[in-house]
């Protein structure tokens, strides 16, 4: 052993205490380790945040911006919708969505299956009242299953089949991982389905509802196109049942009907009042196809100006303008929301009514709220009571949840202005048809290019980030917020120090030691302790790296023993493919970190499991698949 390699295993033996112990910050333990490595002289110091440059960096940042994308624009509920089972109970749902992200997985990047499919899986835990982590790490690591049953599925598969073919093979096709891959992938998907993912810790992950308002009154229209036209409320009320959402009146030729009759049929330009939790609005909006009442007259413009306009409104738009919007704010809600700079940075937020606020015993109509403001009155909130009439003309009290669609300058002016509080941001998604089809679109080519192929991941899904800024699928704005940069600094960092061990020859030495001195010459354990060494090196080195130097290991030893090469590259193949045990072996494994909670240490009690059963499952299928 050399000095740099005992630096480094001193190095990598801290980082990872440090790690498990969790008394600071996964980030600033790697930029630690990396420090140290710079000071040793492993790192060069030109090179010591090459990292952030790194095409798995610039991937993860890219597929947390569109994945935002997806969610914010209603395109998940629609994928929810149609390809996970209605009437599914927990069980079946984690089952049926880790089963999906696997058969995503073998045909395109593993990252961008996983992308599709996060929102899909805090969706499935709010539904069902589960931490979000115990959906998301089942579908982390059923993504990362799925990739190694074909070629294209995961870069270590793409690595050794270059390996094989400079033997003078011909490389490996891309089916020929399939038979080991799918049995693994299989018997892995069966334990997560059914008893791994109840091992998952439970932890607070960021995307968990910090407090409960209670449920909204809403109103929404029923457009010529809706699916809701010609329908009876008993059936509309069967459709949302789900969402736990129900009719509690319809406006017809602008007269309420309060209760409703259960056999009336619903008419093109009916208005319905919807009762739901703030979570359940994008959902059920989705559900039938229709949109708010309020955001509806806002897109067809003026409509309120004869309501709420007046003399006043345009006087006071003046008098409340900031120089270069005031002309588009006096001309109505088109004009406001174009008129905010170069960007629609358009917000849903919710505010409290505090007992002294201005806006007691006012409506939305009184306070010309679209006119002059370019605010939209989505929601109320109000204790449980169903006695509003319209949105619009409901006179606000103290203590009522208000749900406002706006520019966030106009939300925050109007909250210091009128005395409401804002509550902590929730991800309230009021679809967009015409944006989810784009959002949806555009993922789907992202990964479609990354794929075949045809540009690298960090390309494809950079490109469509770009897409998704310039469409307004995803405000510019709002890019770097969608980026939880802890775990892009953690990996940004952990790379220059996976580098070092290759570049010291760490790596090659402790899987040289652990061959020899275990194996001693047995061509059985060898392949086993291959797949063994192998998954823990991915465990906390990037596994196409770890591909990359457990692929020459692999042949030496097939040559000094005389045995088959393809069995100890295909083992290499399937331990690559399968690091469970840390949030920086695989990308997929860093996504989840933030949104669901967890800490270093969390991973391995499914992790470890689940690799015992990789290791049961795949050896012999290896020695049966491609004999000794």
């Amino acid at each position: 052993m050399t000095h740099d390699q005992a630096i480094l295993l001193a190095v990598l033996v801290a980082t990872v205490a440090l790690f498990l112990w969790g008394r600071w910050r996964h980030d600033v333990v790697a930029l630690l380790a990396l420090l140290a490595c710079v000071a040793a002289g492993l790192v060069p110091a030109p090179e010591a945040f090459a990292g952030f440059g790194h095409p798995a960096v610039v991937t993860v940042a890219c597929v947390l911006v569109m994945s935002h994308g997806l969610r914010a624009s209603g395109a998940v509920d629609a994928l929810t919708r149609r390809l996970m089972p209605s009437t599914a109970g927990s069980l079946l749902g984690v089952a049926a969505l880790t089963g999906l992200g696997a058969a995503l997985s073998a045909f395109m990047n593993n990252v961008g299956a996983l992308a599709l499919l996060m929102p899909v899986a805090v969706h499935l835990a709010r539904k069902h009242d589960l931490p979000p982590g115990r959906v998301l790490m089942p579908l982390a690591f059923g993504t990362i299953l799925g990739g190694m049953t074909t070629l294209i599925g995961t870069p270590p598969n793409l690595i050794v089949a270059g390996f094989r073919a400079e033997t003078g093979a011909a490389g490996f096709g891309m089916f020929d991982f399939t038979p080991v891959g799918a049995a693994v992938a299989l018997a892995g998907l069966a334990f997560i389905g059914t008893v791994g993912w109840r091992l998952v810790p439970v932890r607070r992950g960021a995307v968990e509802e910090a407090f409960d308002t209670g449920r909204y009154l809403t109103e929404v229209h029923v457009d010529a196109d809706s699916r809701v036209v010609g329908m009876r409320l008993d059936e509309i009320d069967g459709e949302i049942d789900e969402d736990d959402a129900q009719v509690v009146g319809l406006v017809r030729q602008d007269t309420r009907l309060t209760p409703p009759n259960p056999g009336r049929v619903v008419r093109e330009g009916d208005v319905l009042v919807l009762e739901a939790e703030p979570e359940a609005l994008g959902s059920v909006l989705s559900t039938l196809g229709l949109r708010l009442e309020e955001a509806e007259e806002a897109d067809h413009g003026g409509e309120d100006g004869g309501e709420d306009g007046g003399e006043g409104a345009g006087e006071n738009a003046h008098e409340e303008g900031d120089g270069e919007n005031d002309g588009a704010e006096d001309t109505g809600d088109e004009g406001a929301e174009e008129g905010d700079g170069d960007e629609r940075d358009v917000a849903l937020q919710e505010f409290v009514v505090m007992p002294q606020a201005l806006l007691i015993g006012r409506s939305a109509t009184d306070l010309q709220l679209r006119t002059r403001r370019g605010i939209n009155l989505l929601a109320i909130s109000r204790q449980g009571q169903r006695s509003i009439r319209r949105l619009r003309a409901a006179r606000l009290r103290g203590g009522d949840v208000i749900l406002l669609q706006g520019t966030r300058q106009a939300l925050a002016g109007f909250a210091l202005e009128f005395g409401v509080a804002p509550l902590a941001e929730r991800d309230i998604v009021v679809p967009d048809t015409r944006r989810a089809w784009l959002a949806g679109i555009g993922m789907l080519l992202a990964v479609a290019v990354a794929a075949l192929g045809l540009a690298p991941a960090a390309i494809a899904f950079a490109a469509g980030v770009v897409a998704f800024m310039l469409l307004r699928v995803v405000p510019p704005r709002d890019v770097y917020r969608a980026i939880d940069w802890p775990v892009v600094v953690l990996l940004a960092a952990l790379l220059p120090v996976a580098g070092a061990m290759a570049t010291t020859g760490t790596a090659d030495l402790l899987a040289v030691l652990l061959l020899e001195g275990v194996a001693q010459g047995r061509p059985v354990v060898t392949v086993a302790l291959l797949l063994v060494v192998t998954m823990t090196l991915s465990d906390f080195m990037n596994n196409a790296a770890t591909a990359a130097v457990m692929c020459p290991i692999a042949i030496g030893a097939a040559a000094q023993l005389g045995a088959n090469p393809d069995t100890f590259l295909m083992a290499v193949a399937v331990g690559g493919s399968c690091a469970f045990l840390t949030p920086i072996g695989h990308q997929n494994n860093t996504l989840i970190l933030g949104p669901g909670g967890f800490r270093f240490g969390d991973y391995w009690r499914l992790g470890l499991p689940l690799e015992l059963i990789v290791v049961a499952v795949g050896v012999p299928m290896l020695l049966w698949v491609w004999p000794l």
